[in-house]
C-alpha cells in the first residue's frame, strides 16, 4: 500500500489536505491534527508507508468530528483516497 508513493505525489497531498488550515470553517482541532498530518507525511526518518498509515489514522479521526462541515469531510475523504493509492 502506498509504497509507491512519489515526493510529486506526497506534496501534491500536502498541499490538498493543507487546505484545511485555511479554511475558515474548519474546526481549530481539526486544524491542528492537519497540522500533525503535514508534519508525519514531512518526516523522512519513517518509512512512507509508516507516514501513511499514521496519516490515515489521523484522518481518519478527522472524518468522524462531529463538527466537520459535510463538503470538509469529503475533502478529507479524498485525502485518503489519495493515500490509499499506490
Amino acid at each position: 500500500m502506498a509504497f509507491g508513493k512519489s515526493p510529486q505525489d506526497m506534496e501534491a497531498i500536502i498541499a490538498t489536505i493543507s487546505e484545511l488550515q485555511e479554511d475558515s470553517t474548519v474546526p481549530k482541532n481539526v486544524k491542528e491534527k492537519v497540522h500533525r498530518i503535514v508534519e508525519t507525511l514531512r518526516n523522512e526518518k519513517l518509512e512512507v508507508s509508516m507516514r501513511v498509515d499514521k496519516a490515515i489514522q489521523i484522518l481518519d479521526e478527522v472524518a468522524e468530528d462531529s463538527n466537520l462541515q459535510s463538503y470538509t469531510r469529503t475533502q478529507v475523504w479524498n485525502v485518503v483516497s489519495m493515500l490509499e493509492k499506490s
